[in-house]
């Protein structure tokens, strides 16, 4: 791992976030750390992280917060760390834009994993499919990373985009959960199924009407689909991609 990837620790217990910065150290990351949401807030600015490590329990502001407040202005990836194993906490932060979340007590050596992990699968070295693809309102675009509506940037994060990257390039298929689980995030991400329906959820503020949605549509029982024509009716089947996603240059 490159020296150039710096890891901000956000977390208030002196003797683990030493830790977790030695180790990181001696696995070629460089660290900063922070002891509480404001001070980490003000890392995450100033020193510009290549990801940022969080506790979700901190004095002053808590790990929600923070993540929140980033998602604000940056997509730099964040792996959340909590004592509590309540799935609505892992939901929670899924939703305000973590990337991953690491229950209490972990290892060092785990935790070094998913840090890579999730900067392979964010970085700018992630095997993408080339190009841009435009449908109706609709861009994305793989070297820039980007997402427009109406010509209008939308802030995905890393996860969001590498989604609805899967789901535009291959107009029609319906994915599993299982198989985005894998494609997008890699075997490394120690997940489950329910991330995938909240990042979704969080991809839909692209659609026209998110309670009807038009590109990302769920097929029940199955998985996700993305459709470039108009949201199908009850019991009505898909008949593949439209003249205009064609067009755009599939």
């Amino acid at each position: 791992m490159s020296s150039l990837a710096k890891v901000l620790i956000v977390e208030d217990e002196p003797k683990l976030s030493g830790a977790v910065s030695k180790y990181l150290q001696s696995e070629g990351f460089t660290t900063e750390v922070a002891a509480d949401g404001p001070s980490g807030l003000a890392a995450a600015r100033r020193g510009k992280p290549s990801i940022i490590v969080l506790d979700l329990l901190l004095p002053r502001m808590n790990g929600l917060e923070v993540t929140k407040e980033i998602r604000r202005y940056s997509d730099v990836p964040i792996i959340l760390l909590s004592a509590r194993s309540d799935e609505s906490d892992k939901l929670q932060g899924l939703e305000l834009g973590a990337d991953d979340y690491i229950t209490k007590p972990f290892s060092l050596r785990e935790l070094a994993a998913r840090i890579k992990a999730v900067l392979r699968r964010c970085g700018p070295t992630r095997p993408e499919p080339p190009g841009r693809i435009a449908v109706g309102n609709l861009e994305l675009d793989i070297p820039s990373r980007s997402v427009k509506v109406g010509g209008k940037a939308v802030n995905l994060t890393p996860a969001e985009f590498g989604i609805l990257a899967l789901l535009m390039h291959n107009p029609g298929r319906v994915f599993t959960r299982l198989e985005i689980l894998d494609a997008v995030f890699g075997d490394a991400f120690e997940g489950y199924e329910r991330t995938v329906d909240t990042h979704v959820l969080n991809i839909r503020k692209i659609e026209p009407d998110p309670s009807h949605p038009t590109y990302l549509q769920t097929v029940y029982g199955v998985g996700y689909r993305f459709s470039p024509g108009v949201p199908s009716k009850a019991g009505e089947p898909f008949n593949g991609p439209s003249a205009a996603y064609k067009e755009a240059g599939k």
